[in-house]
């Protein structure tokens, strides 16, 4: 983990790379597919998102959900991956997500930059380390 100074506006120009942004969500969505079979099952993304504990705490403190209630969250948000409804997660679907996800989040941060502690490899790393790239 590293702390970085981003905005929107890095996050929104690394979307705009379709190469840059393509070959990350790809790498991402490679990891993620552990039998190699070109789709992610609930099982393959669940695995992931109950990794992260992103929705079992809160500022640190352990949530007040139950496990049948962050099943559900983890579900919903498979669904959201899921466009067709098929049941599984495609490479064009987990780009078209993410790259809305990553749009939210630009918009969320908005043109003033914050300091904010991001993880090696994740997504908003790779947009810092872009726009450092293009300023040197």
């Amino acid at each position: 983990m590293s702390v970085e100074m981003l905005d929107g506006k890095t996050i929104q120009s690394f979307v705009e790379d379709e190469g840059a942004f393509n070959s990350s969500v790809d790498g991402r969505f490679a990891a993620l597919d552990t039998n190699h079979d070109g789709l992610l099952s609930y099982s393959e993304m669940a695995q992931e998102l109950m990794s992260l504990r992103v929705l079992e705490k809160h500022f640190g403190v352990e949530s007040a959900m139950s496990h049948d209630e962050l099943v559900e969250l983890y579900r919903g948000l498979f669904a959201k991956f899921d466009r067709d409804g098929n049941g599984t997660v495609d490479l064009e679907e987990f780009r078209a997500e993410m790259k809305e996800v990553m749009l939210a989040v630009a918009n969320g941060l908005g043109f003033l930059p914050v300091q904010m502690v991001v993880e090696e490899g994740s997504f908003l790393k790779v947009a810092v380390d872009r726009e450092l790239a293009k300023a040197a």
